[in-house]
């Protein structure tokens, strides 16, 4: 089975599917422009622009935007409401350090997509709640070159903090293929990554 039949699978199982089954998620260094691999997404999936140059993730959302429009691909961005707005994306991503902030709930309020929140530990999903967010990418589950020198979660801990979780959540690090069959859970919504998918 393909990463993206396991993203899928869960989805299905999950009885989510108003949240993507996969979130393809850019990287200034592994994935700087995610278009190639956009052709392949099945529709219904997700790219989250999540370049820290606010130029580079400029110019990639708008580049990005009339291709996931016309694959039926949902558009994420990272950490920038007023560009979210812009172009018109499906979804805002929040790394950990703003859902902590003061103003993100705020920002729930304001954002009408999906919302999706970067979580590195129960505190962080817990977090996701209490700011309404639609879901938590928990991560690293695996090692991860995203992470050098951490080894990950690993599948236990992950599905512990999943079934603990108020929010449904994405396995994000490390995941491929092989061992994605280790996150199987009801409120794991999906799997997203930089590199399996492309």
């Amino acid at each position: 089975m393909t990463l993206t039949e396991r993203a899928i699978r869960l989805n299905w199982t999950s009885g989510r599917r108003d949240l993507p089954a996969l979130i393809l998620i850019s990287d200034e260094k592994r994935l700087a422009d995610p278009s190639t691999a956009a052709e392949r997404l099945p529709p219904g999936a997700a790219i989250l622009v999540r370049h820290t140059d606010a130029y580079a993730r400029r110019d990639l959302a708008e580049r990005l935007a009339p291709i996931c429009r016309a694959r039926g691909l949902i558009l994420f961005v990272s950490d920038d409401l007023a560009l979210a707005e812009a172009c018109g994306a499906g979804g805002l991503h929040l790394p950990e350090r703003t859902a902590a902030a003061a103003d993100a709930i705020r920002i729930r309020l304001r954002w009408r997509g999906i919302l999706t929140v970067a979580a590195h530990g129960p505190r962080a999903i817990a977090r996701a709640h209490l700011i309404k967010a639609d879901a938590a990418l928990v991560s690293p589950v695996f090692a991860t070159p995203s992470h050098p020198g951490q080894p990950g979660v690993g599948p236990l801990r992950f599905l512990t903090w999943s079934r603990d979780a108020r929010v449904p959540v994405y396995g994000l690090g490390g995941i491929t293929a092989a061992n994605a069959g280790r996150l199987r859970d009801g409120n794991v919504v999906g799997l997203a990554g930089i590199g399996g998918f492309s």
